[in-house]
């Protein structure tokens, strides 16, 4: 019996390991630190945590994918983000991402940090919806803001992509996808996030 369930566990390991991001287990869930604050003069409100599946907390996991420090890795598939650090471990945030149509891969790096950014559509998107032609001028930093209390902007060797990593006031959106391309994370996890991360910080979509 002993030898059927070690191998059941080594079995689930190398199906972990061959999907590209290798993940056991957490070292630590941080559900008690999505609650109200102060920041920058905003206050940004709770988020009732407990409505969002667990797995899509903010958790420091055991992680193995070979990349450096520092590295942002996005998992579209399985709707998280990792921020890798040293010594085998990531937080691992939970993320919204692109719907049907506007999905993206590739590689690209953070050129660009903003707190509580100003948000303009991008003028395709006015075409799909008419409704934001009012902020085609821009849409003044909020707790309402698309981009929500932080975004980071990416390039790649062509310049701006025109994707972000930011945040959202639509907690329910995460896990899901539902965004234009970007990549959603929950306020409290982008300005988490912000801090971590350093512009030039490579980043990988998979």
């Amino acid at each position: 019996m002993r030898m059927k369930t070690l191998a059941l566990v080594a079995g689930l390991a190398l199906a972990t390991a061959v999907s590209g991001c290798s993940t056991f287990g957490s070292y630590k869930v941080f559900s008690s630190d999505y609650g109200s604050r102060t920041d920058a003069g905003y206050r940004l409100p709770s988020i009732p945590i407990y409505k969002v599946p667990k797995q899509y907390h903010r958790q420091i996991v055991a992680y193995d994918g070979g990349e450096k420090p520092g590295t942002i890795i996005v998992d579209t598939t399985d709707k998280f983000l990792y921020f890798v650090l040293p010594e085998g471990q990531a937080v691992r945030y939970g993320i919204g991402v692109g719907r049907e149509g506007f999905e993206w891969k590739g590689t690209a790096r953070v050129a660009a940090k903003r707190e509580w950014p100003v948000w303009t559509p991008p003028a395709e998107m006015i075409r799909r919806q008419p409704e934001l032609a009012k902020y085609r001028g821009g849409m003044k930093p909020g707790i309402t803001n698309a981009l929500g209390a932080r975004a980071l902007y990416l390039y790649n060797k062509r310049g701006d992509t025109g994707y972000r990593l930011h945040g959202t006031p639509e907690w329910a959106s995460i896990g899901k996808a539902m965004s234009s391309g970007c990549i959603r994370l929950m306020n409290q996890d982008i300005i988490d996030l912000y801090d971590r991360a350093e512009v030039g910080a490579k980043v990988i979509v998979r």
